[in-house]
C-alpha cells in the first residue's frame, strides 16, 4: 500500500539544530512514520542514528538522495563516493535513490541537459545491478522546451532506466497540469512530492515601493506572491492529484514545503497531515 511520509528537506535546520534521533521522534510524533533524506549529511553518525530511529521510533526512511558529482562545498556523489551510498541504502534497507535538482551548468544549455541525462543512465543501470532504483526529482527548469520537447520528456527518454519524481507544485509553477504529468509517467513515478501552491497577498513593502517610485522593488513582491504553502492550504486540487498519483503507482507520496515563511516546519507538516485526513487519506498515513 502507498504511504504518506516527509521529505527531510522541510525540516533539514532541525537535524542540524537537535540531531538527527531528535529530529525523527519529532517527525513520529507529528503523526508520519517515512521519510525520505535530502540534505542531510550522510555522516557515519548520522546514519547510526537513522538506524536507530528506525529500530527504535517506528520509522522508515524510503528513499535517500545523491548528485552525479559532489555538491558545493562537498559531499557525496555518484561519481565519488558510489559504494558508500550503494551502503548506506542497504545499512537503512531502502531500494530507492534520487537525484535532486539537474546540475546549475547544464540548466540552460540544451547538450548539458543530453549530458546529464546520459550519465544518469548509465548509472540508474548499474545501480539496478545493485538492487537499487535511481529517480530523478522535476523543477519547474524541465518545462521548458529543447526543440521544442519539454526538457523533462527529452531527460525521460535519453534515459529511460531512470524513474520520475513527480514534484506536483513544480509543475504547476512549470504551467502543467500536476494530473496529466503523473498520467503520462504512470508505471514509472513510486516517488511524488505532495506540496501546495498558494498565491499569496501582495506585501507592503511592494506598495511602498511603488509609491517611492521603486518599479523594480514593487515588481520583486508582485512576482514573489507565488509561494509555497502546506498540503491543503495552496489552490491545487489534492483529491485528483493524489488519486491519478496513485493509479500511477506511487508508493511514497512525501509532504515538503520549501519554505514555511516564519511558521514551525513541524506546525506545517502537521497542517498538511490534518488537510490530508480531512480529505480521506489518513489510511496512508
Amino acid at each position: 500500500m502507498a504511504r504518506i511520509g516527509v521529505q527531510a528537506s522541510t525540516i533539514k535546520a532541525s537535524f542540524v539544530e537537535h540531531g538527527t534521533f531528535e529530529t525523527l521522534r519529532r517527525m513520529a510524533d507529528v503523526g508520519y512514520r517515512d521519510i525520505e533524506m535530502s540534505q542531510v549529511a550522510m555522516t557515519p553518525e548520522n546514519v547510526a542514528e537513522m538506524q536507530r530511529a528506525q529500530d527504535e521510533l517506528d520509522v522508515r526512511v524510503v528513499a535517500l538522495s545523491a548528485g552525479l558529482t559532489p555538491p558545493p562545498g562537498g559531499g557525496d556523489s555518484l561519481s565519488t563516493t558510489y559504494d558508500k551510498i550503494v551502503a548506506d541504502c542497504r545499512t537503512l534497507g531502502t531500494d530507492l535513490l534520487r537525484v535532486g535538482m539537474l546540475p546549475i551548468d547544464a540548466m540552460g544549455h540544451p547538450d548539458g541537459v543530453r549530458d546529464f541525462a546520459q550519465r544518469t543512465e548509465e548509472f540508474a543501470k548499474r545501480l539496478a545491478d545493485d538492487g537499487i532504483a535511481l529517480y530523478y526529482h522535476n523543477h519547474h527548469v524541465e518545462f521548458a522546451r529543447l526543440d521544442g520537447r519539454y526538457m523533462l520528456d527529452v531527460i525521460a527518454d535519453l534515459a529511460p532506466s531512470v524513474g520520475l519524481e513527480v514534484d506536483v507544485h513544480w509543475v504547476q509553477r512549470g504551467g502543467l497540469n500536476p494530473v496529466s504529468v503523473l498520467a503520462k509517467y504512470a508505471g514509472r513515478v513510486r516517488l511524488v512530492h505532495l506540496k501546495d501552491y498558494r498565491i499569496g497577498l501582495l506585501p507592503d513593502s511592494a506598495r511602498d515601493a511603488i509609491a517611492a517610485g521603486d518599479f523594480a522593488g514593487f515588481m520583486a513582491g508582485f512576482y514573489g506572491v507565488v509561494q509555497f504553502a502546506e498540503v491543503g492550504e495552496g489552490n491545487l486540487e489534492w483529491e485528483p492529484i493524489i488519486e491519478q498519483a496513485l493509479a500511477s503507482g506511487a508508493e511514497h507520496l512525501l509532504v515538503e514545503q520549501d519554505d514555511t515563511y516564519g511558521r514551525d516546519p513541524f506546525e506545517s507538516l502537521a497542517m498538511s497531515r490534518a488537510n490530508l485526513v480531512a480529505l480521506g487519506y489518513g489510511h496512508l498515513l
